[in-house]
This record gives C-alpha cells, structure tokens and sequence, in this order.
C-alpha cells in the first residue's frame, strides 16, 4: 500500500514567483548599475570636455598670448577693464578729433602749382568777358590731390657703338639697373611691387591689380616674388649686422608666435629678437633648430628674456649669462588662474606684488639707480613667494609621469615660479634688466635713429617716460598746444613798425609748465615782426 503525498501548500508558489521575480530584479539591478557606471563615466568626460571648451572660450589677451586682435572675436570675452570694438562703437562720442588721437590737419603754405581762372561768357552789356580787364586776384583756394597717373613708360636702351679717329671702336656700356635681358621691368615698378607687397602687406595678386591700375605695367605673380628674393638678398647685409648687434646686447629680448604661411592650413612661427634699437626676425618651425638657424641664440652670452617655453630654457644656449621670464606673461597666467580658480585669493596677491615690483623697477630706472631700493623691493618680494607657497597647497600635483600627466591649470606656473625664483625676479637686482621681453623703451627724438627717417609732421613730440605698452596704460601723444600771443591784436601793428633794438624787455612771469620743444632742449627763438 503506497503512501499519498500532503497537498501542496498554496503559499509554496507564492514563494517560487517571489523568489523568480527577486531574481530578476536582482539582474535589472546589476544591468542598471553596469549602466550607471557608463553613464558616470560619460559625464565626467563630458564635463572634461565642457570645461574645456569654457576655458578655451574665456581665452583672451588678458589671460593668455593671444593677440588683441581675437578679442573682438564672435564668441569671445575682451579682458575685464577693456571693451571690444562693437562696445566702443555703440558709446557715443563727440565729432571730430578724440582724445588722444593723432592729429591731421591742412595748413595754408605755398603751392607747388598755381592754377589761374578767368571769368568766361559774355557780360549783360553783350561783350564778351575774354576782353575784360583784369583786376586781380579775388581769392584763392587750396587743394590737396595728386597728378594725374601717368601709364607706364617703355623705355627702349639703344647701345650705340662709336670709332674713334685713331680706329678703335667704342660700345655704350649698359645703363645701371636694366638686366642683360631684351625684355625687362624698370627699377621703379619693382620696388613699388616690393613696397606694396612688403611695407603695406598687400597680396601679391592685389598688388599686381594695384600696378596695373595705377600704371597700366603688367607684372606676373612671379615677377613679384623675384622681387622680394632680390629685396631681401640686398638686404641680406644689414640684417646680419642687426643680427650681431642684437647678439652683442647685455640684454635682449626673445619671443615667438604662429604666422599662417604657405598652403591654405599652414602655420609656421616667427621667432622675433628685440633690444631697445634693433629687432630682427626668422620664419621656421618651433624648434632649437630654427632658433639655431636664426643666428642670435647660440652667439648670445647676455641675459634672454623671454617667456617659459622650454626651447628658451634649453642646455644649448650655455654661453647665457642668465635668463628673465617674461612678467607680462606671468601676470596674463596669474589672471588665468585667478578666473580659473575664482575664490582663490593667490593669484590677485601674486598679480598686485609683481605689478609693484615692475611699478618700482620702472621708478628706479627713470631715476638712474643702479636697482630698485630695498625698501620697495623685499616687500612685494615676500608677498609674491607667500602667494606662490599658497597656491602650491592650494593646486595639488596630479600623481603621475612629469611630462606625460596633464596638471591643474597653475600647476605648472607655481612650480616654475618656485623652482626658478631667480630668473622670475632677477630683474629686481638691477634695473639693467628688463621685466618684460618687449623692453622697447621710448626714447627721446634726437636719440631715436628712427625720428630722421620721418617726415617732420610725424614725429613724436613728447616721448614720455620709458613703458611697457602692455602693463602700462597711458596717455598717447598729442599735438603741443599753441600759445596764445601776450601782445592785444590792437597793439601788433604799431610793434610791426617799432624797431625792435627800441622795445622794452620786461620779464614775464616764469611758466606754470615747459613746452614740448622746452623740455627737449629745442626752443625757438622769438622773432618780432
């Protein structure tokens, strides 16, 4: 006799569909984790990727090399304090000259051409006005405007050959500057292809339009560049003057930057040496070999300033006497990590101690000390290693390979400023030494070589004291002012006709302020008329 089994307990399926139904859920669980981990993942690298892209929109000429031209950039967020040229477009402004800006005004003087007209017709008496008297001149008016272009002129070089009476026979030798060539374009078209390509930086095409609108000569685009190849091979000599003068300078400045050259894309960089009177530039790529090839670096045994590019800082250059990081370039990365890192208070503490080191570098170089007195050196000094300290702390190093590990925005500048605290204030040890890598100083007109090769109107009447343009804001030159005669306009006509060894001299009050032509030493005498 078999034994029945019990029934089945009803709650034992509840629990089967309970246990079926856990896992389940548990494998969704799993599944959405897997899928949360992704997604977390997806949106750090977005978020990487996000703040790079602000960080590269932020980007200015306040806070990194780029030039100001890009701030007007669409997109783009001008430095703090400075508007972009649509702002200052929409400002209102008076007509006319503005502040500050240059002058350029017509003055009544001889003329090179007098053009004398005639009244013409016939009078209301019915005789004709070409018999008419002439009275003289009623009034006259000045207009400035150039000669009619003239078309281009062929010339044709005949050498023409002679036999003297003692039978030798005699060729006309070539004129200077026509090519052994049948065919050949004239010095004056060539350089004007030079000057408009070179001086005025007009594309070649347009420049072959240009000539051919003006002058009716036809150039090729060839032609052109031949030109430039002999421009630069006559000046070929004097750049390696420069060059050598540049290479003896106790101090020189050094800098590079991207030129768009070559096909459409292509970008190569300029690498630019500076003194006070020369500067020299060389096209090749970002390397020790193109500073090589630019002749200055590796003959140089003065002081470089320059920013913190490695190629500068490279054991090639051993014959250095010592190095300058550029302060115009710690301050633009000091403001990049003041924006970066807006609660943080370093980066203005570094910002306002180094802009008063370069205050008080520039107050003791006007003065003629030998370097800034230690009074005003050694507190900024400390205030600016105290900020470095704190931002070390404040900016973590990222664990991992020195050249390989992208650091924290900072990073880099604080260790740098830390580890070559000499060359990033060695220009507070003397004034000889430029805080900048553009130390261009403004000198007065009779030591500037430049003021002889400049019209008259356009040179600089107060030169100011010496600056950096970039860190130093100031007035721009205008034009002196004209003093008002002391002598009443009813009185001038009967002094025109005293003698003058007659007049009394009374001595005037002593000016509140020197001229312009006062204070460089080149007053006029006064003639009475």
């Amino acid at each position: 006799m078999t034994e029945s089994l019990p029934p089945e307990d009803p709650r034992d399926a509840v629990i089967r569909e309970q246990a079926a139904r856990l896992e389940a859920q548990d494998a969704l669980v799993r599944e959405q984790a897997g899928q949360i981990a992704e997604l977390s993942s997806l949106v750090a690298e977005l978020r990487e990727q996000l703040d790079a892209a602000r960080r590269a929109a932020s980007r200015n000429s306040g806070n990194s090399s780029m030039p100001p031209g890009s701030d007007d950039l669409p997109g783009r967020r001008p430095p703090a304090g400075r508007s972009g040229a649509a702002e200052r477009a929409e400002k209102k402004r008076n007509r006319g000259k503005q502040p500050g800006a240059p002058g350029a005004a017509m003055r009544w003087r001889k003329a090179d051409k007098v053009l004398s007209h005639f009244p013409e017709g016939a009078c209301a008496c019915g005789l004709d006005l070409a018999g008419a008297a002439d009275l003289g001149v009623v009034r006259s008016y000045q207009q400035e405007d150039v000669p009619e272009p003239r078309r281009a002129v062929r010339y044709q070089h005949d050498l023409h050959q002679a036999r003297c009476a003692c039978g030798r026979v005699h060729v006309a030798p070539r004129p200077a500057g026509v090519p052994d060539a049948p065919l050949s374009v004239g010095p004056r078209l060539s350089a004007m292809a030079v000057y408009l390509a070179v001086f005025q930086h007009v594309p070649v095409e347009r420049a072959q339009l240009l000539i051919a609108d003006l002058t009716g000569g036809v150039l090729s685009a060839g032609f052109v560049h031949s030109c430039l190849r002999k421009a630069a091979g006559l000046a070929r000599d004097p750049v390696r003057l420069i060059r050598a003068l540049i290479a003896a300078a106790p101090v020189a400045g050094f800098d590079e930057t991207t030129l768009r050259s070559g096909a459409a894309g292509k970008k190569k960089y300029v690498h630019g040496a500076f003194t006070e009177l020369y500067s020299a530039f060389h096209l090749g790529t970002r390397s020790i070999e193109t500073m090589k090839q630019a002749g200055i670096l590796p003959f140089f045994t003065g002081i470089a300033v320059s920013d913190r590019y490695k190629g500068y800082r490279s054991q090639t250059w051993e014959n250095l006497t010592g190095r300058q990081a550029c302060a115009a370039h710690i301050l633009r990365d000091l403001q990049d990590c003041a924006e970066t890192y807006p609660g943080a208070g370093w980066p203005e503490q570094a910002q306002r101690a180094l802009r008063g080191l370069i205050g008080a570098w520039h107050a003791a170089h006007e003065q003629g000390l030998p370097a800034i007195p230690a009074g005003d050196r050694e507190p900024p000094e400390l205030e600016f290693r105290r900020a470095v300290t704190v931002g070390l702390a404040a900016v973590p190093r990222a664990p991992g390979p020195k050249n390989t590990v992208k650091q924290k925005p900072g990073r880099e500048l604080l260790e740098f400023c830390r580890d070559h605290r000499d060359d990033v204030l060695r220009f507070t040890a003397g004034t000889t030494v430029w805080p900048t890598n553009d130390r261009r100083a403004r000198r007065p007109p009779r030591q500037d070589p430049a003021e002889n090769l400049r019209p008259p109107h356009q040179r600089r009447r107060h030169p100011g004291p010496p600056r950096h343009p970039r860190l130093h804001r100031h007035r721009q030159e205008t034009r002196p002012r004209r003093l008002r005669s002391p002598v009443p306009a009813h009185a001038r006509q009967s002094l025109a006709a005293t003698s003058p060894a007659t007049l009394p001299v009374k001595p005037g009050p002593e000016p509140s302020h020197q001229s312009h032509s006062a204070q460089r030493g080149e007053c006029l005498p006064c003639v009475v008329a």
